[in-house]
């Protein structure tokens, strides 16, 4: 089907899987860019040694630097020190390299947003690509409202992480969210699978279209109306992203939308250019 990139990602920890050895070697083999998402806490030297062989970019979940907020963030106590741990292993390894790519991954919420500035520069003086992307309202985040950021705070923290990047190391983009630095693509071309076959067309945007153990990709992708939309989102989507100057590098977050709207194609709903926003 054309993939050039394979993902391993998290909802719960890839690395915990029994066959997670055996599946990294395979993709390991094909010719295309691979991804590993992990919490970093079972990263051991031997785990570092094989990601690197297989030629795999890892990107850490890390949402602080500081260990009581990172704990209390991952819900487990020492968390931060396994994954500093983990991350020594991935320097000892080589990464980062120009082959081996290393990032971490951050959700913003009300506990680390105060020093989100200093995680940036932390990871890009050590060539860390930071992945700082805005909550989606899905699984346990629905119940801890205390997580939440206001619109006008998220619009003044990409706005300090972009004048950090112009006059520190020579990097500009327009800020907007849901990733800082960034935007989302990915319903241009993206998939998941689950474990259990299931198929999605983002983490966030968790509607099945079909299972692979019933069906093949092939045929789920070209029988779904839901893909077909947000394929074509330019021209499907709504309100106030459809009417934005940034529309053609941006279309906000689509799993928010459909989480808090009910309507995967409504505007962004936390996104500060739109006025009907909810915080």
């Amino acid at each position: 089907m054309g993939a050039k990139v394979i993902s391993v990602i998290g909802g719960g920890e890839p690395l915990a899987h029994k066959d997670i050895s055996a599946i990294i070697k395979y993709i390991g083999t094909k010719p295309v860019k691979k991804n590993l998402f992990t919490n970093g806490t079972l990263i051991t030297g031997e785990t570092a040694a094989l990601l690197k062989n297989s030629g795999f970019a890892v990107i850490v979940k890390c949402n602080s630097r500081t260990p009581h907020i990172q704990d209390h963030l991952a819900g487990l106590k020492g968390s931060f020190e396994k994954i500093q741990k983990g991350m020594r292993h991935l320097f000892n390894a080589g990464y980062p390299s120009a082959k081996l790519p290393l990032g971490i991954e951050t959700i913003i919420c009300r506990q680390n947003i105060k020093e989100l500035p200093s995680l940036w520069q932390w990871a890009r003086e050590r060539r860390i690509m930071p992945y700082f992307e805005t909550i989606t309202f899905q699984g346990r985040a629905r119940n801890h409202h205390d997580l939440n950021v206001s619109s006008k705070e998220l619009r003044v923290l990409f706005k300090t992480l972009l004048e950090i990047d112009e006059k520190k190391y020579n990097f500009t983009w327009h800020p907007h969210p849901p990733i800082a630095g960034l935007s989302c693509n990915r319903h241009f071309y993206n998939l998941v699978v689950t474990s259990n076959g299931y198929v999605r067309p983002c983490v966030g945007v968790n509607i099945s279209i079909g299972n692979v153990r019933h069906d093949a990709l092939k045929d789920i992708v070209s029988a779904s109306d839901v893909l077909k939309s947000l394929r074509h989102l330019k021209g499907k989507i709504k309100g106030a992203c459809r009417k934005c100057s940034y529309r053609d590098e941006c279309y906000g977050c689509r799993g928010l939308a459909y989480h808090i709207c009910g309507d995967y194609l409504a505007a962004d709903p936390i996104c500060w250019r739109n006025p009907r926003r909810i915080i």
